[in-house]
């Protein structure tokens, strides 16, 4: 399906637009189709290529974040031990937080899976999509200024529970390509006063849970019909993997004085660029 050139391409896409805030599926559909690569974007083997680099990034994640995730477990253990999340437990009550972010998007996925997948199909779609994620990343920084400036987790585990549907709800809309799910999360939080640095935090810590959903469900077709599609999936999964350290490294940094402005830019300039080359 993939030649290994194409899936290092992917793969390498992938670990850098899954994190930057300018949607990796929308990056994963729209490059086939301007190369015009014969490749069958809506097929399980291509889906379970996608899940898999996918997966690749949420253990880059998951090890970067490894001493934060201990202290989120442990307070959401607790949590259960003392059977209350008390507000001054800052882990207990962050895992929860993620929690109750990660539902929207979890029953959603599962609801509408056999219609996001043949998205995947429709380039013109996505780079729709792309363009109008550009736009919500401009607003959300223009409306940035009411944001608050505190750091820490403290600060994000201060968030209601509303609050924290709300970012949920917001991720939902990157179930479609062309909108980043970072960026949504990002712009959630930004709208509910983090400042940038946590609202970028909260975005990485959120992707864990719901990537690893998504490859428990999809990465098993990768081993159907004599799993001829695993050897490319593999290749690209390590790609993503390196671009996916890298790109968070880089992020975490980036955030603690940048602005999403550049990235709005960039979707709306590669959103309306790839609808004319398409159309």
């Amino acid at each position: 399906m993939l030649t290994y050139t194409q899936a290092i391409l992917l793969g390498l896409l992938q670990g850098v637009a899954e994190l930057f805030p300018i949607s990796s599926l929308g990056h994963t559909v729209l490059i086939p189709s301007l190369l015009h690569w014969q490749i069958d974007q809506s097929s399980a083997d291509f889906v379970a290529f996608v899940v898999l680099t996918h997966l690749a990034t949420a253990l880059v994640l998951l090890g970067f974040f490894w001493s934060d995730w201990l202290k989120i477990v442990g307070g959401i253990l607790r949590s259960l031990r003392d059977r209350v999340i008390s507000e001054t437990d800052t882990y207990a009550k962050l895992g929860w937080l993620i929690v109750v972010s990660t539902v929207p998007v979890g029953v959603l996925g599962l609801l509408f899976e056999e219609k996001v997948a043949k998205l995947f199909a429709e380039p013109k779609l996505v780079a729709g999509a792309l363009l109008l994620n550009g736009i919500v990343l401009y607003v959300a920084e223009r409306l940035r200024s009411h944001a608050s400036d505190e750091k820490g987790d403290a600060s994000i585990a201060r968030l209601s529970w509303m609050q924290a549907i709300g970012i949920g709800c917001a991720q939902c809309l990157a179930l479609v390509p062309g909108f980043s799910r970072t960026g949504l999360t990002m712009t959630g939080g930004l709208l509910t006063h983090l400042s940038r640095e946590n609202a970028a935090r909260y975005a990485f810590l959120l992707a864990t849970p719901v990537i690893f959903a998504a490859a428990v469900l999809k990465v098993p077709d990768l081993f159907l019909n004599g799993g001829v599609a695993l050897d490319t999936s593999l290749v690209g999964a390590v790609c993503a993997a390196i671009a996916a350290y890298l790109s968070v490294k880089f992020l975490t940094q980036y955030f603690q004085q940048k602005t999403l402005t550049p990235f709005a830019v960039y979707c709306v300039l590669a959103g309306g660029a790839t609808l004319l080359l398409l159309w």
